[in-house]
């Protein structure tokens, strides 16, 4: 049984999906833990109606970024994960953290990487006229928002789309997307090759 922790920021909406996924598909894997980086989060009290074990490590009591990401990890570490998974977590983490989890830590971004790295994703996609944006998992290397990629959706640019509209629509195919590439790492079915993954039933690995 694989041990999954999670770690937000927020509402931590992908973290519910994926507690959800799990329970309603029976991974073998359940969520360890979620971590919060503030004491606010709303995506603890879920996770705590749920009967999972939560945490916080408050980025502003840290005295630097290095000693965040040290107070992190050993708060990871405490529930011995196979997968670390960031749903939402708006913190960045410095190398020496990434290459501690390396090969079992995946994000999701909301651009079709390797586009529109970084913040305001949407708000980007549309001053650029996109005509097709989307959602990119992908693991965590120490280049912010780079790293294999595991999955994609894309979803189009309508006519009067904002930001906020976007943001929705490309939320709910995240929804799909983070789960559906948690669950093929707990079951062993993904394979990175020259820094490319694949899924090893052929499955599609993008979501239109």
């Amino acid at each position: 049984m694989k041990r999954i922790v999670i770690l937000i920021s927020g509402r931590g909406s992908n973290m519910q999906a994926i507690v959800q996924r799990c329970a309603e598909q029976r991974w073998p894997a359940r969520v360890a833990a979620v971590i919060a980086n503030r004491p606010d989060a709303k995506g603890l009290e879920f996770a705590r109606q749920n009967d999972i074990a939560t945490a916080v490590v408050d980025h502003r009591t840290q005295a630097s970024r290095e000693a965040f990401d040290a107070a992190l990890a050993q708060a990871i570490d405490g529930f011995a994960p196979d997968l670390v998974v960031l749903a939402g977590f708006m913190r960045i983490l410095g190398a020496a953290f990434v290459q501690r989890y390396e090969g079992r830590l995946l994000n999701i971004h909301p651009s079709l990487l390797p586009a529109f790295p970084g913040l305001h994703t949407h708000r980007r996609a549309l001053a650029a006229g996109c005509k097709l944006v989307g959602a990119t998992v992908h693991f965590v290397t120490p280049e912010l928002d780079h790293g294999p990629i595991v999955m994609q959706s894309a979803v189009p640019v309508l006519p009067g789309d904002d930001e906020e509209a976007l943001a929705e629509r490309m939320l709910a195919t995240e929804h799909v997307i983070y789960p559906q590439a948690v669950r093929w790492f707990v079951e062993g079915r993904l394979v990175v090759e020259a820094g490319v993954v694949r899924q090893l039933d052929g499955a599609s690995q993008v979501l239109m």
